[in-house]
């Protein structure tokens, strides 16, 4: 057997492995999800097994920690108390609430940090819905549009004036991105960006944040405003949307079993492009790594490593601290 091509040459070392290595996670590929509360202690979740719901002193120490570890940014989620929800959602907009405080706080004590956002209604809303709630006869229930965008500019709104450097609309309704641009526009916050969740899908894979936040559905589903996963042009037709309305960056939800999907969108936009390796694939890693069915460290770099390799420039993942302690 004579042959002149043989690719085992370029694996055959550690040292040339990694020479060659095309795709290369670093810190700085992450956005940390972190989970707060009003309480004065950290709470291990139940759903999410190695995160916690933080207070504001937790948090601080938290994003700090990982800030460190060469994490530019996190992205903040709210579990709000009951007592506070309501049908109209007003408390997303209190500039004394959970967020602003906890985003004033983050900025004055590591004031290089990028701090984001979630901009939806869901942990707010007695619905669980991420937009306003219309019940029609029968008990059917409409997840109202325009009237829902209206309250999201004002949530925007008060994430900006509390220091927040880019906010994430994750409602999926339709000219969001727009609307919320015109506003922080006209109030002067030209220079805070925009996280759009492009490519949203009404996933199963979301439950354990759900119950991370206590914000599932009261009734219903989200299907009427988040995407069907059968779907990749209808993404492409988003991501055209949110570009021309103003995003600044893109994004695809969840990640590991949308990898086809950041692709698509990778090619077909300038714009950076970040996905979300959310709660469900965090929580089937770590059952299988804790049933001694997988090597934790291992599945997870390949996990992550096939998200950057799909197309995304940057990825939200509860894993991210763990994984910048081991790349640094």
């Amino acid at each position: 057997m004579n042959l002149f091509h043989r690719p085992r040459r370029n694996r055959k070392s550690s040292a040339i492995r990694a020479m060659l290595r095309e795709t290369v996670l670093t810190p700085s590929d992450f956005i940390y999800p972190l989970f707060l509360h009003e309480d004065s202690g950290d709470t291990e979740i139940a759903s999410m097994p190695g995160c916690r719901r933080w207070s504001l002193d937790g948090l601080l120490q938290e994003a700090g920690e990982a800030h460190a570890l060469g994490i530019p940014a996190v992205i903040l989620f709210p579990a709000i108390a009951e007592e506070l929800k309501t049908p109209e959602a007003e408390e997303c907009a209190n500039p004394e609430g959970l967020v602003p405080r906890a985003v004033q706080a983050l900025k004055a004590a590591h004031p290089s940090l990028v701090v984001i956002t979630d901009v939806a209604l869901d942990p707010y809303n007695s619905d669980g819905q991420d937009g306003l709630v219309r019940r029609g006869e029968g008990g059917s229930l409409e997840i109202l549009n325009d009237q829902t965008v209206e309250v999201l500019c004002r949530q925007a709104l008060c994430h900006a004036e509390a220091g927040a450097d880019m906010v994430g609309p994750s409602d999926m309704m339709d000219g969001r991105v727009a609307a919320i641009r015109t506003a922080l526009d006209d109030a002067s916050f030209e220079g805070v960006s925009i996280l759009g969740y492009t490519a949203k899908y009404a996933s199963a894979y979301y439950g354990p944040f759900r119950g991370a936040l206590d914000s599932a559905p009261r009734d219903g589903d989200k299907k009427t405003y988040q995407m069907d996963p059968a779907n990749v042009r209808e993404a492409v037709r988003e991501l055209l949307l949110d570009e021309e309305e103003g995003a600044d960056m893109v994004m695809v939800k969840p990640a590991g079993p949308y990898l086809d999907v950041i692709a698509a969108l990778r090619d077909e936009t300038t714009l950076p492009v970040a996905a979300y390796q959310v709660s469900g694939e965090y929580l089937m890693i770590k059952s299988a790594c804790a049933a001694g069915w997988l090597e934790e460290q291992a599945v997870v770099m390949e996990s992550l490593t096939g998200i950057k390799r799909a197309g995304a420039d940057v990825i939200l993942s509860y894993f991210a601290k763990e994984v910048a302690r081991r790349l640094g």
